[in-house]
């Protein structure tokens, strides 16, 4: 499995202290982030993306080669790449890109975000969200499979004899999956392309989740990929620790109490009751992560979200010493006991490239 972290970028003020990060210090603190993600031994950090306040990450992209320059093993990717409001050119080209500087250390995750308003900035109608997403993904899988592309669609003007630059490296693609919450759709789609299914697994209680990747490993059965249990599914979560669990949710309540996400609505221990939210020590982490594994069977890729509400950087990169030094070196060890021999390992790049094919880096 693959454990890592990931981000949604916001910039909020601190309700312990009431100062708001400038952007410029929240688009380092990512950096640092990743940088400390590496250091602890995690295999990802994720980035979304977003294009209206109080989010900062507009440029996945440029965000990531940053990081790829400053690391040796993190995989770089995306927790949200816009398929419906980015041109499917611009993905194809921009990721090939991040690809070969990052020598394959790159995969992305398709969504359609959580903004109702970038629809119309970018052109576009949030009523064909779904039908965005369907039709710029399949010109996106062929501008990275065919040397030249021949298309024509609804959303965009047609290609002619048209090739993306550069090629993906070694001829493979970054892997894709699909992010959703709560559309059937998308788990048939990424089902349809043999595609991984990664379920954001924060704000949705657990019978939410299984049904969703139910429906996913059984589709991906349908359309000839593998068994139910051979498909890639990927899971979101978040946590907040502390050695006390007392002292985690005395620590955390006043951000959760006061995140534009989730506060004022539901209590801390509510929610984290109903929800996959774990506040409290190491170990209450890791037994919650565990039983995900009732949830959705055997799984690839576990990213938890860490960053945001406006916990200070300092808390941030103390809460990745103990998932890295505590926390995932067991979740690895339970995981690997009594998984079976036909589940999949997580894709990268080297696993994908043509046996034989060794890249240029």
């Amino acid at each position: 499995m693959q454990f890592g972290i990931f981000t949604v970028g916001d910039v909020t003020p601190d309700p312990t202290t009431g100062r708001t990060p400038t952007e410029r210090e929240r688009i380092k603190a990512m950096v640092a982030i990743a940088l400390k993600a590496e250091e602890v031994g995690l295999d990802v950090f994720a980035t979304g993306e977003h294009h209206n306040p109080p989010f900062v990450p507009s440029s996945p992209t440029t965000l990531l080669g940053y990081i790829a320059a400053r690391t040796e093993r993190l995989i770089l990717s995306t927790s949200t790449t816009l398929i419906t409001t980015n041109d499917p050119v611009k993905i194809a080209e921009d990721y090939a890109m991040l690809q070969h500087l990052a020598d394959g250390r790159v995969d992305l995750m398709l969504g359609r975000g959580n903004t109702g308003p970038v629809y119309p900035w970018f052109g576009q109608d949030i009523r064909q969200g779904i039908n965005l997403a369907k039709e710029n993904y399949a010109l996106l899988r062929r501008l990275w499979r065919e040397d030249v592309v021949d298309w024509e669609g609804t959303f965009r003007t047609p290609l002619q004899a048209f090739t993306s630059t550069p090629r993906p490296l070694d001829g493979v693609p970054p892997f894709v999956w699909h992010g959703s919450i709560r559309s059937p759709e998308i788990a048939e789609q990424a089902a349809f392309y043999g595609d991984g299914f990664f379920h954001n697994n924060i704000f949705w209680p657990a019978d939410h989740t299984r049904r969703m990747v139910q429906l996913y490993r059984r589709r991906f059965a349908h359309h000839g990929h593998g068994t139910p249990e051979q498909a890639i599914v990927g899971l979101g979560g978040q946590v907040f620790m502390r050695k006390n669990s007392q002292d985690a949710l005395r620590e955390f309540r006043p951000y959760f109490d006061n995140a534009p996400v989730y506060g004022h609505g539901p209590s801390l221990e509510d929610f984290t009751e109903q929800t996959p939210l774990t506040v409290g020590s190491p170990q209450q982490v890791i037994e919650r992560t565990l039983s995900f594994r009732e949830t959705v069977g055997d799984y690839q890729r576990q990213l938890f979200l860490m960053d945001h509400a406006g916990l200070p950087l300092k808390t941030v990169l103390e809460q990745l010493d103990l998932l890295g030094e505590e926390v995932v070196p067991v979740l690895r060890r339970e995981f690997a006991k009594g998984r079976p021999a036909d589940v999949p390992q997580a894709p990268a790049h080297a696993s994908l490239r043509p046996l034989g094919e060794v890249s240029a880096a």
